[in-house]
Order: structure tokens, then C-alpha cells, then sequence
């Protein structure tokens, strides 16, 4: 919500703008010295509202309705850096929407984790004609997403990305494995030897 500001002064006093026989009434320069209060935060508004529409300076709950705008993929939960990253992301990956690269920056941005993403098809070339098709005859998707202290929201919300970023064909799995913060860090680590806590989809 925006609103009144305690000491913000107008960019533009109305008592400046008055006729000269007001220019020394006091009352009616205290007078509109209350409307200056008033209306000062809508002109501060104008004068920098450009930056309401860059996701990394606008104010976060302008930041989301952005979102809405650009139909970001997000739930209103996110960290204020993950936020404004999705955002401001949210053009690019409409272009690259149902591709691995989208997949993967579209989860990125939405738990600042890389998934590690497998799946069936495969490109090559060959100098001969009636070469083997490359990739799995039948169309599959994997998604492995390592967290700390994953939750059951967590495990939504990554089917919920999948299932709304993936080719539209393409029947997919996905799965959250429980690590050390130190190994989510990208430090070190295996997640074939984590806990894993897994949820399974098949669409």
C-alpha cells in the first residue's frame, strides 16, 4: 500500500502556485501546506515511477502484482531476491517455455536450486541417410531437485512447475532429495547418498 510519508516535501507546493496576494496569507499557506502532505506521495510516485516497473527497485508488493502482469511463475512465498529474480525473468522464460534450458531456470528461480533434469530425447547427425533416431522411443521426463529440509510444499510446488514448464506431451517424473545445507550449497556431497524424500508424478 502506498501512503503518506512523516516529512516527505512536495515536489511541486501548490503554495508557490498560488496568486500573489496569497503569498504571505498565512492561513491559506498553512492550508495548502495540508494538501502538499497529502499529495506528495503520489508525485514522489511520479517522478520515479519508472522504477515501479523494474522488478529489482519496485516496492515487493508492487513487485508481485508485476508478477501478475508478466505471469511469473510464483505463489507469494517466495524470498524477496527470488521474487524480483522471477520477475524480471518472467519474459524470457515464456520464450523458452518447454525446453530443458526453461525448465531448469523456471525451478532456479523459484528455489535457487539447480534440478538435475533427465530426459528421452537426443539430437545427432549422420553423413548417411536412414541413420538411428537418437533418444528413447517412449517420451520421458525426470526432475531431481536437491533441498535442505525439504517439505511436502516443496514437493507441490516442483510438480506444479513441471507440470506448467514441461512440453506439453511429455509424461514426467519428479523427485526431492533431503541433503546437508552444505551440500545444497554446491559444496560437496552425493545425493545418491542423502535421505532421500521422494514424491513421484505421472502425467
Amino acid at each position: 500500500m502506498r501512503g503518506s510519508i512523516d516529512g516527505l516535501a512536495s515536489s511541486a507546493p501548490i503554495g508557490m502556485m498560488l496568486p500573489a496576494v496569497f503569498a504571505d496569507d498565512d492561513l491559506a499557506q498553512r492550508f495548502v501546506g495540508g494538501l502538499d502532505e497529502v499529495l506528495a506521495p503520489v508525485l514522489s510516485v511520479l517522478d520515479c515511477l519508472d522504477t515501479y516497473f523494474r522488478p529489482s527497485l519496485a516496492p515487493l508488493d508492487f513487485a508481485e502484482w508485476l508478477g501478475d502482469w508478466v505471469g511469473a511463475e510464483t505463489e507469494g512465498v517466495e524470498r524477496a531476491p527470488l521474487l524480483r529474480a522471477a520477475v524480471a525473468a518472467a519474459a524470457r522464460l515464456h520464450r523458452i517455455r518447454g525446453t530443458r534450458h526453461g525448465l531448469a531456470e523456471a525451478v532456479r528461480l523459484a528455489f535457487g536450486v539447480r534440478p538435475e533434469i533427465t530426459e528421452s530425447g537426443g539430437a545427432s547427425w549422420s553423413a548417411r541417410p536412414l541413420g538411428a533416431f537418437p533418444g528413447e522411443a517412449r517420451p520421458a521426463l525426470h526432475v531431481r531437485l536437491r533441498l535442505p529440509d525439504p517439505t511436502p510444499a516443496d514437493r507441490h510446488r516442483l510438480d506444479a512447475l513441471v507440470a506448467a514448464a514441461r512440453p506439453a506431451h511429455m509424461p514426467y517424473t519428479v523427485r526431492v532429495i533431503a541433503v546437508d545445507r552444505a551440500d545444497a550449497d554446491g559444496a560437496s556431497g552425493n545425493a545418491e547418498d542423502a535421505v532421500p524424500t521422494e514424491r513421484t508424478s505421472e502425467r
